[in-house]
């Protein structure tokens, strides 16, 4: 059995880059989930001592137990992402 890509979106109400990140995962049929750390200092201090940082958007991708994040702002580090990703999903003959 294929094992499927797991995407996390990180993110806050009221941010227009994690809008338009959820858009994007939302027009390339990518299913995703969304922790809310809109007025959760917890959440973003896993954010911190995950990958250094306390902003978002964050996208964590990954497949089984083989996880990447992208911290950095704007969708061309999420495509390159996704596209690395993709080549690493095991396909169905």
């Amino acid at each position: 059995m294929a094992q499927k890509l797991s995407i996390v979106v990180w993110a806050k109400d009221g941010c227009s880059y994690c809008k338009e990140v959820k858009d994007y995962l939302t027009e390339q049929q990518q299913d995703f989930q969304i922790v809310d750390v809109t007025n959760n200092d917890e959440l973003r201090d896993i954010l911190e001592k995950k990958y250094g940082v306390r902003h978002v958007p964050v996208v964590e991708i990954g497949i089984g137990n083989h996880y990447q994040a992208v911290t950095e702002i704007g969708i061309e580090h999420l495509q390159k992402a996704l596209q690395e990703a993709s080549k690493a999903v095991p396909h169905e003959a």
